[in-house]
């Protein structure tokens, strides 16, 4: 049996898909794609933030902030 898509299903209707982004865009529905993280990221990312101090942390979420906030800087 095929395994299910892990995108979120959108209608194929024109009508229904505007009707569906303009509840995304209201926040009447969530649009999020869910990332698989291998264990094995994750074991390196925490060894990574044990190795940081909190300077460096600091600077790197701020960093990771503005990008979101304003485009890639």
């Amino acid at each position: 049996m095929p395994k299910k898509p892990q995108v979120p299903i959108r209608p194929r209707d024109l009508n229904q898909l505007a009707v569906h982004v303009g509840r995304i865009a209201t926040h009447e529905v969530e649009d999020t794609i869910p990332v698989p993280v291998s264990a094995a990221a994750k074991k390196r990312g925490d060894a990574r933030a044990a190795k940081l101090s909190a300077g460096k942390r600091k600077k790197i979420a701020r960093k990771a902030a503005l990008a979101r906030w304003h485009g890639s800087s």
